[in-house]
């Protein structure tokens, strides 16, 4: 298999992936009332209070990674910073989890900074972000536990009739996305098995891991870290008061569903387009919305912080191009 085609088949599955959960997802779906719930049935005021805590959660971001660099005697400007992490998650939307990668390059294009320390610090914050996820997963599944049973029954994960599940079409969509998991991980693997090559290279990517230790402000850190999850929380549960149906959700509700959409997102689909999806409505059914409004719901929720994470991307690129640099 040539370069060319290893290259398409990085963008493309993803794609196909995402575009056949959608398909199976809203396959019967009336989107001539989703239309008419955008144009007449958002409060768009609170849509601007979900997207400034999207824009925040980024800017946030930027400022920690900036901290974490320090210890590795890097210095990027911190709107370099914050802009790298635009560009990143406009480049996840092309090729999901390269935009780690991508941002490392940023700041070794434009403020001369490693990129193989760069990128051991990029690993460091994800371990971090891991943590901080399986964190408030155990405090939502113990607060909500009949919930998250009764999703996995639903969605064939917990079933006792071995039919049922090769029945369930939604065990087909859990099995494609594992898939995509899977397929993910073989391609960054191959992608970062030249670090093998190169013993300096693996030093410099191991001290950027272990930068942490040596973070001059840890509370700053933390208080930081503390924010970022703060921000990706409110920017998917103040939506919940752009819509009548969905108003009346609780806070629990809203971490449930973002629990399960964290989990969702991590399938190699654009912005998790189609697990997300499908996680989001089946948990929400599970609070009493309707399979219609659930689905409205998810459609324009996602479709404008794709949107959002697009004008971002666009907007850092501009910035590091056209006003940063000659």
């Amino acid at each position: 298999m040539n370069k060319m085609v290893k290259n398409i088949l990085k963008v493309a599955l993803p794609i196909i992936l995402g575009a056949f959960i959608l398909y199976w997802v809203y396959r019967d779906f009336d989107f001539a009332r989703a239309r008419d719930v955008l144009l007449h049935g958002t409060d768009w005021g609170w849509m601007a209070v979900s997207l400034f805590f999207g824009v925040m959660s980024h800017v946030v971001r930027g400022w920690r990674w900036k901290q974490t660099l320090e210890p590795l005697e890097a210095y990027p400007r911190t709107g370099d910073c914050v802009d790298a992490i635009f560009v990143s998650y406009a480049t996840n939307l092309v090729l999901p989890r390269v935009g780690e990668v991508s941002r490392c390059g940023v700041l070794a294009r434009y403020d001369n900074v490693s990129f193989s320390k760069s990128l051991g610090t990029v690993v460091t914050e994800r371990l971090i972000d891991t943590l901080c996820i399986l964190l408030i997963t155990g405090i939502t599944f113990l607060a909500q536990m009949p919930v998250f049973l009764t999703f996995f029954e639903e969605t064939g994960t917990k079933i006792p009739s071995l039919m049922h599940l090769l029945t369930s079409p939604w065990f087909y969509v859990s099995l494609f996305s594992v898939v995509g998991v899977l397929v993910l991980m073989y391609f960054l693997l191959r992608s970062l098995s030249f670090f093998g090559k190169v013993k300096e290279t693996l030093l410099n990517v191991w001290e950027g891991v272990m930068s942490l230790r040596n973070v001059r402000n840890v509370p700053l850190f933390v208080l930081y870290t503390v924010l970022i999850w703060a921000c990706y929380f409110f920017h998917f549960y103040v939506t919940f008061f752009c819509f009548s149906f969905t108003a009346h959700l609780s806070v629990l509700a809203g971490l449930v569903m973002f629990v399960g959409g964290t989990f969702a997102v991590i399938v190699p689909t654009p912005n998790g387009a189609g697990p997300w999806h499908f996680a989001v409505i089946t948990m929400m059914m599970l609070y009493g919305v309707g399979a219609t409004e659930a689905g409205i719901f998810a459609l324009i929720v996602h479709g404008i912080q794709t949107l959002l994470v697009i004008v971002l991307g666009v907007w850092g690129w501009l910035h590091l191009m056209l006003v940063r640099r000659k």
